[in-house]
């Protein structure tokens, strides 16, 4: 711990600094923006692209930004400083580097020297241009510092040595209130991370904020001081706002302070999310008891450490710092009581305001989202706009895919600034699976599923059963498994059929089969599971858990093909010419952007294209291409509507299409005299006419 040094800003700190200041005054000063109605966006982690600051504010209309650590505070000097290990994760996550070339430099084969020769302060961060005046910020900015930052350039602002126009270091001895839309917002700010092991090292800072080698963190004494400068500029009509990088939601030292600032809203960063968060804690509790767990939680971490230097830290410190000290353990001890607990007086004690009425936003890095607090009337709205993540790959991957998903929590690697789509979909990170839920796995068929009366482990007594089954129970099962005998045939023989030729379309009045898209056939009884393909990546257990449980239910089963399923905006499109996939999108015009998609049935394609399935992304856009599509097609008019499933086939001529094997008798018989076989009637409407009499349909 070290002996304070920073000017003067409250009556703990000595006169003597580079700047003095008099005692019992606090760094403050009220900017007025707008006393009807103004926009604060809120952002974090612009990790160095400060050009981004003018833009993003002017997007939203905004009149201020308030932004919650990873500013981008490096200068050519800070490289010698940050340490090989850091370097490496500023180059990974900078938005200044191109995507090829940071590829290269993180190869693996690449030693940290390679990094450290290549890399300069123009690939990390423009803040030497915004100090030269080469970028000037065109609303006022207010900031914390955040993780990665150099604490040498932090302390040079503290000492008033870097300025910058309309850029405000929001610290713990400086605060700055906002009059705008009839609200004074007070805001109050804490840098760093907090790392409860650090908080009595301040490495190569000089007074009560920490850093080094790239890094900051926070600091008791830090947070002390804060406090006392809270407690002085106090004003019962300004409205709080705590401003800090590390998140309130995770960490109870944070809460604490809050509630100690009287806090009524706060921002923060360091979660590194995809969405911004919005809450107060009686939304994410269960009950207030989980409230002061959390803050009891946060108090033992600390506890940990501090019986540890307690009788070091004594050694050191002096008296200005003693009085930040025990500001700081008197926020480490704000644990609400209990709901019940009787005050000193014998009243019940009243339930901790914060507990509903302090708001919380967690923002998500500046590539991927923001914050607006739009101030009108006295009241402050929100609006969160979040990237988000892009589960559209659900739509194109085939099932048994793996992905490796981005995992929670970890610095993304933002691109731009502003946001913009990335090129690769990132999938949310999966629920893994629950093994103990396959150990046992789900009967295929009514044969394994326990009869009424029948032995089970559970009716088992001393090695007998509870009842047996009777005569009459024993010759239906016998009926049951030749029934699913004959069923597994079926399903066989149907699949191997499907596998070598195609499939009967149906038949529309016009005479021409109309093709639909190909699906699994289904099982006429709920006894038996056709078999189908397993995928690869399933495993044994797996392939038992895609199955339904066999019961005499009607409803439907559950799918066990590994065919995705049909796209529920797809227009079906029949042409008396053929047409290829360029000519049949730029039939629909306008709609054609809105085309995912075109796809010929497997029984026509390379033979006349005359019918296909137009995919669309969405129902607005299936809708435009329905309306708005060209009246010809190649000088023909041709057929447009909305694709349908496929209707059950009726029992008496598709019985389980026991005629193509043979069976079926008096449904072969019907299916011939309707034209619907080879040996059907010559004068079949929409037939060709061949040599010997018999008709076959366009396309068989």
């Amino acid at each position: 711990m070290q002996p304070s040094s920073r000017p003067a800003s409250t009556s703990t700190r000595p006169a003597v600094s580079p700047l003095p200041r008099p005692t019992q005054q606090v760094n403050t000063q009220t900017k007025v923006l707008d006393t009807v109605q103004g926009r604060l966006l809120c952002i974090a982690d612009i990790r160095g692209r400060l050009s981004a600051l003018n833009d993003l504010a002017r997007e939203v209309n905004a009149s201020a930004i308030i932004h919650t650590g990873d500013f981008g505070f490096f200068e050519a000097s800070s490289l010698e400083r940050i340490n090989d290990r850091t370097l490496r994760h500023l180059t990974m996550y900078s938005p200044l580097i191109p995507q090829a070339q940071r590829n290269h430099l993180l190869e693996a084969q690449n030693p940290p020297a390679h990094i450290r020769q290549t890399v300069n302060v123009s690939m990390l961060s423009e803040f030497p241009l915004l100090l030269s005046g080469q970028i000037k910020l065109t609303v006022p900015v207010y900031t914390v510092w955040g993780a990665c930052e150099d604490v040498l350039v932090l302390e040079k602002f503290r000492a008033g040595t870097y300025t910058v126009d309309n850029l405000h270091v929001i610290d713990e001895a400086t605060t700055r209130l906002i009059d705008v839309g009839g609200v004074k917002l007070r805001l109050l700010g804490l840098g760093g991370a907090l790392v409860p092991h650090k908080m009595f090292d301040n490495g190569d800072g000089a007074a009560t904020i920490a850093g080094g080698q790239g890094t900051m963190w926070t600091t008791a004494l830090q947070i002390g001081e804060l406090v006392d400068t809270a407690q002085r500029v106090f004003d019962q009509t300004e409205t709080r706002v705590l401003v800090t990088h590390a998140s309130p939601g995770r960490e109870g030292i944070i809460s604490q302070l809050a509630l100690v600032l009287k806090a009524d809203l706060t921002i923060s960063a360091g979660l590194h999310f995809r969405y911004a968060t919005s809450y107060n804690e009686f939304s994410v509790q269960g009950d207030y008891k989980g409230f002061r767990q959390k803050l009891l939680s946060g108090k033992e971490a600390f506890d940990k450490v501090w019986e540890s230097v307690k009788t070091q830290v004594d050694i050191v410190i002096d008296e200005n710092q003693r009085v930040l000290l025990d500001k700081f353990l008197s926020v480490v001890e704000r644990i609400p009581p209990p709901q019940g607990q009787t005050g000193p007086p014998g009243a019940p004690a009243v339930e901790e305001p914060a507990w509903k009425n302090c708001w919380h936003w967690n923002l998500c890095d500046a590539a991927y989202g923001s914050l607006v607090l739009d101030v009108k009337e006295g009241r402050v709205s929100a609006e969160i706009k979040s990237q988000g993540f892009n589960y559209a790959y659900r739509r194109t991957t085939p099932v048994g895919t793996s992905h490796t998903p981005a995992p929670v929590g970890a610095p993304q690697n933002p691109n731009s600034v502003p946001a913009t789509k990335p090129s690769t979909p990132i999938p949310p990170v999966a629920a893994p699976l629950n093994k103990s839920a396959t150990s046992t796995p789900l009967p295929r068929s009514g044969k394994d599923t326990p009869r009424e009366g029948a032995e089970t482990p559970a009716n088992k007594t001393n090695g007998t059963s509870s009842g047996g089954p009777t005569p009459s129970e024993k010759n239906d099962r016998k009926k049951e498994k030749k029934k699913e005998k004959k069923e597994r045939e079926r399903a066989e023989r149907e699949t191997k059929e499907k596998a070598g030729d195609a499939e009967p379309s149906e038949k529309k009045e016009g005479g021409e089969p109309e093709p639909t898209e190909p699906q699994q056939p289904k099982p006429t009884s709920g006894k038996a599971t056709p078999n189908v393909d397993i995928p690869e990546a399933s495993t044994s257990e797996g392939a038992e858990r895609m199955m339904s449980p066999a019961t005499e239910s009607t409803g439907a089963r559950t799918p066990t093909s590994k065919r995705p399923p049909r796209n529920p905006w797809t227009l079906f499109v029949r042409s008396q010419t053929p047409a290829n996939e360029g000519e049949l999108r730029e039939f629909f015009g306008e709609a054609k952007d809105g085309i995912i998609r075109v796809h010929y049935p497997a029984s026509y394609a390379g033979k006349n294209q005359k019918m296909a399935f137009v995919e669309f992304g969405d129902e607005e856009a299936m809708k435009a291409g329905l309306e708005k599509h060209a009246e010809k097609l190649k000088d023909t008019i041709p057929e447009v509507k909305q694709a349908s499933d496929r209707e059950p086939r009726d029992n008496a001529f598709r019985g389980g299409r026991g005629w193509r094997g043979g069976r079926g008798g008096f449904a072969a018989r019907g299916l011939s005299q309707a034209g619907l076989t080879r040996g059907g009637p010559p004068h079949m409407e929409g037939g060709e006419k061949k040599a010997n009499g018999d008709s076959k349909p366009e396309g068989a």
